[in-house]
């Protein structure tokens, strides 16, 4: 893995020989047009170079816009999107990427993920991934939301293993499971809301941030990051974006990653991958 203090330009070296940075934008719910143009253009300013939009998230075009005027090269961004639920299956999947395609403006997509494990679906929603890659539209390929069983399971079934599982990931869910398994199979796990959705109000993160003189938000950061996780947080002040890259010049004591994994609640503050509805 690349050395973790080099601010935008380092990243791991996913299992298809792409480099990834390992900060990014995440734009969940964060609203089309101006809102999301100017996030965008303020964590590029910064130096951010990883996006992570989804179909979902209906800010693909704002999205689009801010990476045609922000005066960085199209080569040296990393864009991320995902196919929706009610878009999965095979021939379903390949239109929906169309269309995301086209909303952001790209030849091409760095990584496209399927959003959810969707029961019945995700395996040919899969498949329709791996065509998209083998035809040159899309860089790499991976997952959001996949527990074990199902990273398995599309495994068995293509034999190709996803590059990234982007999940739920911060102190309050370690996902120890998780994590040990996509290291065992070279899987780059991906955190989505790393900073608990602004629910940081915890001592021990508080104590180590005055301790080192950081946020708090800093500390989770680092932290994801001596675990080898990628991080997305989402913020559209610019203020903010630029105090979440703000993690790469200091180092936690092995003690304190160790007290950090031990607030573990397996406390989602999202939907459960294995029990949801939409």
């Amino acid at each position: 893995m690349s050395q973790l203090n080099a601010p935008f330009t380092g990243g791991p070296t996913l299992n298809d020989g792409v480099t990834m940075p390992w900060l990014g934008l995440g734009v969940w719910q964060t609203k089309d047009g101006d809102e999301v143009i100017q996030a965008v253009k303020a964590a590029v300013e910064t130096g951010y170079r990883s996006i992570d939009t989804a179909a979902g998230y209906n800010n693909e075009e704002g999205v689009g816009q801010a990476i045609r005027e922000c005066g960085v090269p199209r080569e040296e961004l990393f864009i991320t999107t995902k196919v929706r639920n009610p878009d999965q299956g095979y021939e379903s999947t390949l239109k929906a990427f169309e269309v995301s395609r086209k909303k952001l403006g790209l030849e091409q997509i760095d990584l496209y993920l399927i959003h959810w494990p969707v029961a019945g679906k995700y395996k040919e929603t899969w498949k329709a991934l791996i065509h998209l890659q083998k035809e040159g539209l899309v860089k790499s390929i991976g997952v959001s939301n996949f527990q074990t069983h199902h990273l398995q399971d599309i495994i068995d079934d293509s034999g190709v293993v996803p590059v990234v599982d982007q999940v739920e990931f911060h102190p309050l869910l370690t996902q120890r499971e998780l994590l040990k398994y996509t290291r065992e199979h070279d899987i780059q796990l991906e955190a989505w809301s790393p900073l608990m959705q602004g629910n940081l109000d915890l001592p021990l993160l508080k104590e180590l941030a005055e301790r080192y003189g950081k946020t708090v938000a800093q500390i989770v950061l680092r932290w994801d990051l001596q675990q080898g996780v990628i991080t997305i947080p989402k913020s559209v002040h610019a203020e903010r974006i630029i105090e979440n890259a703000g993690f790469f010049d200091f180092t936690l004591s092995d003690d304190d990653v160790k007290a950090i994994e031990d607030l573990n609640q397996n406390h989602r503050f999202g939907p459960d991958p294995d029990n949801f509805n939409f």
